[in-house]
């Protein structure tokens, strides 16, 4: 009983018990954590009193097919004062992006990826018998909460098993282009198969943590929309969705935003992109036509607060700097978020 409510304690740093009963109140994000920048983020962090922090990629930098080489950037990270603190006051769980995969805009073709993922599994402490160390890929989901006030927490990996990438090369940059094909594939069958399962589970609230982003459809960087046919059967899914509201999370993009898509059935499918705990964007953003607050260019996370009080919860979103300050702010009551059949 003991092991399935408390995730094992990692030897190279403290690790909060994941406990599954108690509701989540504190929900906190962030992504792109250089573990050689300054990361004075934590303590804000910690001051929010989260329940939880979700780590949403690029946890460190490496870019290496060297598993050595990897596990050195993750031990410069569990060395970070404020790091330890927080994991050691806050559960911590997380999915990984390019730079924490080991190659920059990398998929599938990585050819050390499954020692990636063992360097990966190992610092956040997954123990043994855990189910991500049978899987291909580091996709995972977990429910917190009574009945009536459950969180479920779905980490998809958009890199172990992603197709290769259709660009042009334009002002030396990589432009990232459309592929329609139907055999290109963001998570493969068996992880396809294995997210539409967790879906059908009971929560009131679902975060879907994915490290690239999900609505913005013309950007020329990495997103969803880089493959059409993936993009639209993720979308149809969570319209499927038969109890609970849904909110995306995602990272990549070294700004902070919320987007917005209102679905055929009515409901808010919301987007919060917190990208830049240790450094931000050099240029402009790209245009998103979807987004309604933002963009934010400098050092920020996330955080989501459930007032579970109200017959029909309230979900404040905000995006916060490096001290701690709201710079952007959303609320949305449940409903609102939910797919017209919950």
């Amino acid at each position: 009983m003991l092991r399935s409510l408390f995730a094992l304690v990692p030897l190279s740093c403290e690790q909060a018990p994941v406990a599954t009963a108690r509701p989540l109140r504190t929900i906190a994000f962030g992504s792109c954590a250089n573990q050689n920048r300054p990361q004075p983020i934590w303590e804000a962090i910690r001051d929010t009193s989260a329940d939880l922090f979700l780590f949403l990629g690029d946890n460190v930098y490496a870019d290496t097919t060297d598993p050595v080489a990897l596990q050195a950037a993750y031990d410069r990270l569990g060395q970070i004062a404020g790091f330890r603190a927080l994991r050691s006051s806050c559960p911590v769980l997380a999915t990984w992006d390019d730079h924490d995969y080991g190659v920059s805009d990398g998929g599938r073709e990585h050819p050390t990826k499954s020692e990636s993922q063992r360097v990966f599994l190992d610092f956040f402490g997954e123990p043994a018998e855990s189910p991500r160390r049978r899987r291909a890929g580091v996709y995972d989901a977990r429910i917190f909460g009574p009945a009536g006030k459950r969180v479920q927490v779905i980490l998809l990996d958009t890199r172990f098993h992603r197709s290769p990438l259709k660009y042009v090369v334009a002002l030396g940059r990589r432009l990232y282009l459309p592929d329609p094909s139907p055999s290109v594939t963001m998570l493969g069958e068996q992880q396809w198969t294995w997210l539409q399962g967790e879906l059908r589970k009971p929560a009131e609230l679902r975060l879907i943590a994915s490290s690239i982003q999900v609505l913005p459809d013309i950007s020329p960087a990495e997103k969803w929309m880089n493959f059409p046919r993936e993009h639209e059967r993720l979308l149809r899914l969570i319209d499927g969705v038969e109890s609970g509201g849904v909110i995306l999370l995602s990272g990549d993009q070294h700004l902070g935003e919320i987007s917005k898509v209102l679905r055929p059935s009515g409901y808010a499918l919301v987007e919060v992109t917190a990208s830049g705990m240790t450094h931000t964007r050099g240029s402009l953003p790209a245009p998103n036509r979807h987004r309604i607050a933002g963009p934010l260019i400098e050092n920020h996370f996330g955080a989501i607060v459930i007032d579970w009080s109200s017959p029909d919860p309230m979900v404040e979103i905000t995006i916060r700097g490096e001290d701690g300050t709201p710079k952007l702010s959303r609320s949305f009551q449940l409903r609102q978020l939910s797919p017209a059949k919950a």
